[in-house]
């Protein structure tokens, strides 16, 4: 698929020197240049790139003033990451939403709908009254279960689960190998040493605009259901456990656990391999340092936490000082303390 320089410009506003009918075919990175790519140049450090491209345009900045002759055709924007960026959103929902129809073999189930400009791929299955939007697109070897619900333009890829009764909003992008609805880690000790399992009857609710990465779990209520709020995004291989909510616009990093019945507030961090224990509540705005345990609510919002066993921000990195000071502290308090026993002791009269 291709698109010349001028209807790029379009797409991103920006505003064309050179020849804008130089045609466009991938994108690519400045010090690759080759022909028909369009690339970006925002790190001055890159600049002497420029000069030897045979790519047909990059973007760069409005004040770019170039100190040699330039092949590429350029356009100027205010700021070429942004541009590039917002090119590559474009691109993606090209390529995303490119296909179309039904690949043989696939399989749907009774009183199940699928709206107008789907995608459904080879060995996809869709279980019986199953409710799907428009323009959704649904990988190869998807699987979803009876009575899900899926809204419009969301994708769906290669491998995912999606377990019964999940409620899937609409816009959302659900990366390869992710799990939906799967069984909560619940199970009653009994007298004699063993597991009763209790069974998970709930299910899993994403709203809009939620994206979910690679090989993601998220388990299923035991009642009532597991939520993801619009707009979160959460990153490869996380678990989410059962009756855990996020709040809106959350992001979660990669190796994050959170364990059941949980609750996220709304534009929270949580940096990867984070560990979030169960029946606690976390405020909204709060950010998770890398690696740090959360063993109790957080109360209050805009809140940083950090350490293994997680507490304020400012606290830790006092604590991580000292830390780091211990063996000069503990000859000091050694030697402190030979001259405490080698005081002469007071008689008595």
């Amino acid at each position: 698929m291709e698109f010349s320089v001028n209807q790029i410009a379009q797409i991103i506003g920006g505003k064309v020197e050179g020849d804008g009918e130089r045609m466009v075919d991938n994108l690519g990175k400045i010090e690759e240049g080759k022909a028909k790519t369009i690339s970006f140049l925002s790190n001055d450090k890159y600049e002497n790139y420029i000069y030897e491209s045979d790519a047909a345009a990059i973007i760069v900045k409005n004040k770019f003033n170039p100190k040699k002759t330039i092949k590429p055709a350029l356009i100027r924007v205010d700021d070429p990451y942004s541009a590039f960026t917002q090119l590559l959103e474009e691109y993606n929902k090209i390529m995303t939403y490119a296909k179309s129809g039904v690949e043989e073999p696939s399989f749907m189930g009774e009183n199940s709908v699928v709206g107008e400009g789907h995608y459904r791929g080879a060995f996809s299955y869709i279980g019986h009254n199953v409710k799907i939007g428009k323009n959704v697109k649904i990988y190869p070897q998807a699987h979803i279960g009876d009575n899900v619900v899926i809204g419009d333009n969301t994708v769906i890829f290669q491998g995912v689960k999606i377990y019964p009764d999940s409620k899937i909003g609409s816009n959302c992008n659900i990366q390869a190998g992710s799990v939906i609805g799967s069984d909560g880690f619940g199970f009653a000790p009994q007298e004699d040493g063993t597991y009763k399992t209790i069974p998970q009857l709930g299910n899993v609710v994403l709203e809009d605009n939620v994206s979910i990465g690679a090989n993601t779990t998220i388990d299923c209520a035991t009642l009532g259901s597991t939520i993801i709020r619009k707009g979160a995004k959460i990153d490869n291989l996380v678990q989410i456990a059962h009756n855990v909510e996020i709040g809106e616009n959350t992001v979660i990093a990669s190796q994050a656990g959170i364990s059941g019945s949980t609750k996220i507030g709304k534009n929270c961090v949580l940096a990867g391999q984070v560990g979030i224990v169960g029946h606690i509540d976390v405020a909204d705005y709060t950010t998770i340092s890398a690696k740090s345990g959360v063993s109790k609510s957080v109360r209050q919002s805009n809140t940083v936490i950090s350490g293994t066993v997680g507490f304020e921000h400012k606290q830790y990195l006092k604590a991580a000082t000292l830390f780091k000071r211990l063996p000069e502290l503990h000859l000091q308090v050694q030697q402190l303390e030979k001259i405490v026993l080698n005081l002469p002791t007071e008689k008595k009269s």
